[in-house]
């Protein structure tokens, strides 16, 4: 039998972005929810370790999340993982998020979805995922050791995730499209000394082959157009990410990408809706950053909300 809650404020997603909006709408003492389809957390959860995050040294992804998680739990943040939602409605008074058993209703909405990894497009990526294509080092490192692994990308993720696989693996390459690396100086150093890592540049990845799993990639120098063949036993690209809006496509406006536009205060082309995060367009996708965010959607759904309160009582 469906089931209907009723919440001020609902938020989609339980990485930083979430939590930090949960916590800032329930001091605003309105009804808060927290819905997420997986585990809570985040992608941070799946970080090994975080330096950069301000009045920590050094953390681990998912003991920094447990400390957001509790936070939120102190302020009495209602939570719902692993949903399966089937349909999102936004562009109403009331917004709906539908799952198999319940009817969520909510006044306001701040979707903080996040991003996944995108894909190279390749063939055999699909067919190894799981049998040598990973998109998560931290999870899989292990099971690479004295093994030869490939790192597909230059930005921060792939170069940090490169180190980390040393941990594990005997080499670790870094293929990367251009002569030159994205991430900051500091990662890059280190990935440089290290005697573990060997840089493949200006080379993309065309093809992954093997049998029952990964044993080699073929690379194509984007300059000299010539091909050549890698032997690996492990493929992990880190090219960028996709936003997760398949459930709200449509409803809001979103950029070529896919990305949700907001305006400085965050919110989206949809009345009483915001969005936050790695899910929009955004000039850096951080944990602060996405901490930051969901202060600014929550103030911004608790001044709505005493506007929508105070057309009522006229």
């Amino acid at each position: 039998m469906t089931k209907e809650l009723n919440y001020d404020v609902i938020i989609l997603g339980g990485g930083p972005a979430g939590f930090s909006a949960g916590i800032y709408a329930a001091r605003g003492n309105v009804k808060t929810a927290i819905i997420d389809i997986t585990m809570l957390g985040g992608q941070p959860s799946n970080y090994l370790e975080l330096e950069n995050y301000p009045g920590f040294e050094l953390i681990g992804g998912f003991e920094l999340m447990e400390k957001f998680e509790a936070h939120a739990d102190k302020f009495g943040v209602e939570k719902f993982p692993m949903q399966e939602i089937q349909k999102i409605e936004l562009n109403k008074e009331i917004k709906k998020i539908i799952t198999n058993d319940t009817i969520f209703n909510a006044k306001t909405i701040i979707i903080a979805t996040g991003a996944q990894p995108q894909k190279l497009n390749i063939p055999g990526e699909k067919e190894f995922t799981g049998r040598g294509v990973s998109y998560c080092a931290v999870c899989d490192g292990a099971f690479y050791k004295e093994k030869t692994v490939a790192v597909i990308g230059g930005g921060n993720a792939a170069v940090e995730e490169a180190i980390y696989l040393t941990r594990f693996a005997n080499k670790v390459y870094i293929i990367h499209r251009r002569d030159k690396l994205r991430a900051d100086k500091i990662v890059q150093e280190r990935a440089l000394k290290n005697p573990k890592i060997e840089f493949i540049w200006d080379s993309i990845a065309t093809e992954i082959t093997g049998t029952n799993n990964v044993e080699k990639i073929i690379l194509q120098n984007v300059k000299t157009k010539e091909t050549k063949t890698l032997t690996t036993d492990g493929v992990f690209p880190y090219i960028g990410f996709a936003p997760n809006t398949e459930l709200i496509n449509g409803q809001i406006m979103q950029n070529e990408q896919g990305f949700i536009i907001t305006d400085e205060r965050l919110n989206t082309s949809a009345q009483g809706v915001y969005a936050i995060g790695d899910v929009r367009v955004t000039p850096l996708r951080q944990v602060i950053t996405a901490a930051a965010d969901g202060a600014i959607a929550a103030v911004s759904a608790l001044k709505y909300l005493e506007e929508i309160e105070s057309e009522i009582t006229v």
